[in-house]
């Protein structure tokens, strides 16, 4: 039983790596930036630990499909989905970087050649 523990906890490590890049491709990684810590830590490792313990009662049981499996397959699906619900929130509600946008009369002046600068009578 010690190796089939290490490989569950292997499981778990790549299904926590894998949540994360699947939820940042899908979601978006500035989505994903803005939430905070324990949003993503709560979901992403419960989907980890959902997929894990799917796959232990898979391996226990007289069949690859049976009560608990399925259950643990559902729960990690509505985690999946609260990832995407908790994605399209920040993305509706979200704080963005409003600094981009601004340009001073400087940087405009700065930006056109030689010939083009408006002349300032005097």
């Amino acid at each position: 039983m010690p190796l089939l523990r290490l490989a569950y906890v292997t499981q778990f490590m790549i299904a926590v790596i894998a949540v994360f890049v699947l939820w940042s491709q899908v979601g978006g990684q500035t989505h994903l930036d803005l939430m905070p810590w324990y949003v993503k830590a709560g979901l992403g490792g419960g989907v980890a630990f959902a997929a894990t313990r799917a796959t232990k009662l898979s391996v226990e049981g007289k069949s690859a499909w049976n009560g608990g499996s399925v259950k643990w397959v559902g729960i990690m699906l509505a985690l999946m989905v609260g990832c995407g619900l908790a994605s399209y929130y920040f993305h509706m509600y979200g704080e963005e970087d409003e600094d981009q946008g601004d340009e001073t009369v400087t940087s405009q002046l700065l930006d056109r050649p030689a010939g083009l600068t408006p002349q300032v009578a005097e």
